[in-house]
């Protein structure tokens, strides 16, 4: 029934068409007749054959506007004859009335039919709102029954006929970015565009019955128009097509903005998060996480990295830069003035969003695109990760940015954007610059699936270009590249020869090979242009451009925008061509990893490097725990043992042995009180604490590294080991420390007064072991010093050498001194070391001073200390006359009360600092400890240095695949339900 209530609504139509036109007086000129009107009414004009443009259908190019089929005429041939124009007059009429009904209906149809296309394609790019539905009013899902877009855009088109030389056939059309099914396959039962078919069907039957009485009657006519000149006519022709197209571009861009906004409106909708329901991932957002993880990926068993990226190369200065700051619709890149700026790949994903933002792979900060300063802070971002990617010495790197792009109307797709090749190399860059930007530029481009964005500086001379030979090495058939000159503006004002641009974007002056051409117009050079700026430049250049008007360039082949939905709808094509057999490459290779692990540890469980990190860290914490439950007692005791090796070097030769040479008591307690008091003030407290951070330090390494049975993995030894020296370096001992330990060691050793027995006995027992063991390595100083006594040499065959002979003389010599002297004081005389001399000389030794005087010390120590322990050995019952302070007795043990007040130092020295361990320091080296491990979990190269193996890259490895996998899985399963 609708479809007879629409034939009833036509005729109706066609009667009052023809109602209106046999009023009409006189007759239209065939000048003044557009180009499709001509071609209805004029068929047989034997002038047309020269005035119709040929159009060519060979190679189809990429626009937005190329969606509707055009129709074909097959003309009638002509027939050149006189017949008497008054003869004819009533089919004259009939002619010029069905003219005029075509004409309307014609441009009715095209207009209005391309627009309802154009909006469809639109409304499919909305993101699926089914999951939400019930935020977005019904208007957006009836929208094409409350929106009459046939009244709106009829009105605008009337008179409009050469649009129809505009659509193409979509069968001819090469960037497709969705293929949901033929178009004649939609059920159009009701709105707009079901009454446009049954037009347009009409029409169709009129216009035989219009060509077959105008081929009759036309002759006559057609002689008598012959005086307007060719070139007049071609030129009328071309106005009429410019104005017709950039009309209809005006219709088109209005409708975008609309849609835009309505869009915006829905998104923000649904980004106010009501009843904080979670949107899903958009298709690009999941596409670019995969590329993200890929280029993490080392890429090894075969498998490499064949998923599609819109790859844009150019020479340095080209514009790619300006190119890519059009399609993302803000100035996000830095500029110099012909300095090298991009420095290392920089991702950028393009998605829709309701808000003009960007951030980073690995921020979560936002910079507000529609903010000036939020622009030059990202500028400024991208600039300090290049810098910080481009190692010392190098010039670029092929280290990638990813950026997120997200704004209202920006075509979804991944582009790269790549250094500019260079010819030469200058000063400031490193000497490999040119080799690195081609090898960067080749491991992109021989992708197979990666589309090539070739841009071409069109202001400079093209045999300069060196990027065209090398995108021709990497896809000679031209079968993924898209050609893009840039500043056409400037090369229609400095080219001679306006042929010569039209031969690069036909592709006849390069030898290389593309999918399509493109011409554009990125601004007058001025790098604070704003956005909005420069598009309205590019439109307004290409409204007055000689090129477009003369037909040199197309209306499809210019502006950043169609240029940006050709790319789009390339890219999404080789996605979704190229996307299953990627994930297929991965299950794969996830097999094979799989199985080499089964066969190497089948026992351990896949830990990758992260979780290996956090096992580490948590057996370090634990180990950390356990220096804290150390006892008290153990800590006292290696702290006292430990300040007792450190200083009984100092105790035994620059105080006691000092002391013990005075003549009576109250001189040797003069002695020690001063040196000791010296001693406190300058070296003690600082020996004390360095021996206790030490310790600190020997307990927390034997913890860290002793053995843990069969549960010790050593995987960890390098990790362990690096946290260690990280956190002792950051470690500092409280500087109040020393002052608090000085005064208490001072009046520690101001006390010289024995309680009991038990005291004494055991100052007794440690002065006895101390000289014992200075004993000991006195006796192995001496032995080295002469070599190896006679039993020695007899049972091991071992001799003296010629200095240890002499040594050995000098020793004897001394030593008859000594027996002959046994109360000697600790150094020799002048005439005494004479007489040793010439003593050693007379039986043939040459002996030099300093070498008696060397031997001497030996000899000499070893004689006090056997003193020193026979007098020790005998103070053993001396506590009774030290408590009458050695009143009526012969015997004087001073010593054993210094060594006793040594001992009682050490005690309670080893006590404050084993406080001061446990209460402060152990908790600060424990803080330390977990912010190194905080500073290597967030620093990966340190981790990828410190846990290393074989064992942990295949862990790695198999993550990495098993990550890459779900995501592809994910992101086909999201592009079918898209379908």
């Amino acid at each position: 029934m609708w479809r007879l209530r629409r034939v009833a609504v036509a005729c109706e139509v066609c009667q009052s068409l023809v109602k209106h036109s046999s009023g009409m007086k006189g007759s239209l000129s065939l000048q003044k007749l557009h180009l499709v009107s001509r071609s209805i009414y004029h068929s047989h004009h034997p002038t047309l054959k020269l005035q119709r443009p040929q159009f060519r259908t060979s190679f189809q190019q990429f626009s937005s506007l190329t969606n509707l089929p055009l129709r074909k005429l097959k003309l009638s041939p002509i027939k050149y004859g006189y017949q008497p124009r008054r003869n004819f007059w009533p089919a004259r009429l009939a002619a010029r009335l069905l003219k005029l009904r075509y004409l309307i209906l014609g441009s009715a149809v095209g207009g209005g039919y391309t627009a309802k296309k154009t909006f469809d394609q639109w409304k499919d790019m909305i993101p699926d709102l089914s999951d939400y539905k019930w935020i977005v009013p019904d208007i957006v899902w009836e929208i094409d029954e409350y929106i009459d877009l046939g009244h709106k855009l009829v009105s605008e088109v009337i008179g409009a006929s050469d649009l129809l030389l505009l659509l193409g056939s979509p069968g001819e059309t090469a960037f497709r970015a969705t293929d949901p099914g033929s178009e004649s396959d939609k059920p159009y039962r009701k709105g707009l565009l079901g009454e446009l078919i049954l037009l347009q069907q009409q029409i169709q039957e009129h216009e035989e019955e219009a060509r077959r009485a105008a081929g009759q009657y036309s002759t006559s006519y057609a002689q008598q128009k012959r005086k307007v000149s060719d070139k007049e006519k071609i030129d009328q022709l071309q106005e009429e097509l410019l104005h017709t197209q950039l009309k209809y571009q005006r219709i088109l861009e209005r409708l975008e903005k609309e849609n835009k906004e309505l869009r915006k409106l829905v998104l923000q909708k649904d980004d106010k998060g009501i009843h904080h329901r979670k949107l899903k991932k958009s298709l690009i957002d999941m596409y670019s996480e995969v590329l993200d993880v890929l280029s993490d990926y080392d890429a090894s068993y075969n498998t490499q990295d064949h998923l599609p990226r819109v790859v844009v190369v150019g020479d340095q200065s080209a514009g790619k830069t300006s190119v890519l700051e059009m399609i993302a619709q803000a100035r996000i890149f830095p500029r110099g003035s012909g300095e090298m700026m991009t420095r290392s790949p920089v991702k950028v994903t393009l998605s829709e969003g309701p808000h003009h933002v960007a951030l980073f792979k690995d921020s979560s900060r936002e910079f507000d695109l529609t903010k000036e300063e939020d622009l030059a802070a990202l500028r400024h971002e991208i600039e300090l990760r290049m810098r910080k990617n481009v190692k010392e010495g190098c010039t670029v790197s092929p280290e990638t940015i990813s950026l997120n792009v997200k704004g209202p109307g920006l075509q979804r797709m991944v582009l790269v954007d790549l250094p500019g090749v260079i010819n030469t190399v200058t000063s400031g860059m490193a000497p490999d610059t040119k080799e690195t930007i081609f090898s960067i530029s080749k491991a992109y481009m021989q992708n197979p699936n990666a589309i090539i964005l070739c841009i071409q500086d069109g202001s400079v001379d093209a045999e300069r270009s060196i990027v065209t030979d090398l995108v021709s090495q990497m896809d000679p058939h031209g079968r993924r590249t898209i050609f893009v000159l840039t500043k056409v503006d400037l090369a229609e004002k400095n080219v001679t020869s306006p042929s010569r641009i039209q031969q690069i974007i036909e592709g006849k002056l390069f030898p290389m090979k593309a999918l399509g051409y493109f011409a554009v117009v990125t601004g007058k050079g001025n790098s604070s242009e704003s956005i909005e700026a420069i598009r309205e430049y590019e439109e307004e250049f290409f409204q007055n451009s000689k090129l477009l008007k003369t037909s040199m360039l197309k209306a499809h082949q210019v502006t950043t925008r169609n240029l940006s939905l050709a790319v789009s709808d390339c890219f999404w094509k080789m996605v979704r061509e190229s996307v299953e057999q990627q994930a297929d490459s991965f299950k794969a290779t996830r097999f094979n990893l799989e199985t080499e692990w089964k066969n190497n540890y089948p026992r351990l469980r896949e830990l990758d490097r992260n979780e290996l990190f956090e096992k580490a860290k948590n057996e370090i914490l634990d180990e950390v725990i356990s220096l804290s439950q150390v006892t008290p007692k153990h800590w006292e005791e290696i702290l006292q043992q430990s300040l007792w090796e450190r200083v009984s070097t100092h105790v035994i030769e620059n105080i006691y042995l000092p002391a013990a040479q005075t003549m009576n008591s109250g001189t040797f307690n003069t002695t020690v009180d001063i040196k000791l008091k010296q001693w406190t003030d300058k070296q003690l407290p600082n020996k004390a604490v360095e021996v206790a951070w030490e310790t600190l330090q020997e307990e927390f390494s034997r913890f860290m590294t002793e053995p843990k049975g069969k549960e010790h993995d050593d995987i960890f030894d390098k990790l362990k080991e690096a946290v260690k020296e990280e956190s002792v370096k950051r470690h500092k001992w409280n500087d109040f420390a020393e002052d608090s330990l000085r005064v208490i060691q001072h009046n520690a050793l101001e006390d010289r007064s024995i309680s009991d027995k038990q005291q004494w006995d055991a100052a007794i027992y440690f002065m006895e072991e101390a000289l014992q063991a200075r004993l000991k390595d006195t006796e192995n100083a001496i032995e080295n010093m002469v070599g190896p006594d006679w039993k020695k040499r007899w049972l091991y065959w071992k001799n003296r050498t010629q200095e240890q002979f002499v040594h050995n003389e000098t020793k004897n010599e001394l030593e008859k001194m000594l027996k002959c002297n046994e109360e000697h004081p600790a150094y020799l005389a002048s005439d005494e070391i004479t007489t040793v001399r010439k003593n050693l000389e007379s039986r043939g030794v040459e002996v030099d001073p300093s070498l008696i005087k060397d031997t001497w010390h030996q000899v000499y120590r070893r004689h006090f200390l056997k003193t020193a322990l026979t007098h020790c050995n005998l103070c053993r019952r001396g506590f009774y006359y030290y408590q009458r302070h050695f009143v009526d007795s012969e015997l004087e043990c001073n010593d054993v009360v210094l060594f006793w007040r040594i001992q009682r130092m050490l005690a309670i020295t080893a006590n404050t600092l084993r406080q001061q361990l446990t209460n402060t320091e152990v908790r600060r080296l424990e803080k330390n400890v977990k912010e190194v491990l905080e500073d290597f979990a967030e620093d990966s190269e340190k981790k990828v240095k410190l846990l290393t193996g074989k064992r942990v890259q295949l862990a790695e490895d198999l993550k990495k695949v098993r990550e890459i996998q779900e995501k592809l899985d994910a992101f086909i399963e999201a592009l079918h339900q898209e379908k």
